[in-house]
């Protein structure tokens, strides 16, 4: 099911589901701090996936769609990022999109990103 309660199309059903991602993601598991406003202990976690533009975090407890986060990410260094929940899956995760990150983190995450490409 969708965000909306809705059934989404099997991929077999001639029917297509929008792409929303403006780069590529790589599955990959990297360490994640979520800071959620007004709390200064982090969410410990780690992503399913990731790209220049966005994470997925699965956990079972996901945030609601709006919800923003100061992030970091462990990616051959601390990456830091502003983020803001994009989807929510109950009991699977959140799909979160970077909103502001650092000229020097997004080319390190792009390197990275990059990187993991060439290995999948």
């Amino acid at each position: 099911m969708n965000d909306n309660g809705q059934n989404r199309p099997s991929s077999g059903s001639g029917e297509h589901r929008t792409e929303h991602r403006s780069a590529p993601r790589v599955k990959v598991s990297v360490p994640v701090e979520l800071f959620a406003p007004g709390s200064d202990v982090p969410l410990r976690g780690a992503t399913s996936d990731i790209s220049e533009s966005g994470c997925y975090i699965e956990t079972m407890w996901p945030f609601p769609i709006g919800t923003i986060f100061e992030m970091t990410l462990q990616v051959d260094g601390t990456i830091l990022a502003l983020g803001i929940v994009v989807t929510c899956h109950t009991q699977v995760g959140n799909g979160i999109k970077f909103t502001k990150m650092l000229p020097e983190d997004q080319e390190q995450l792009r390197a990275y990103v990059e990187a993991a490409q060439q290995t999948e």
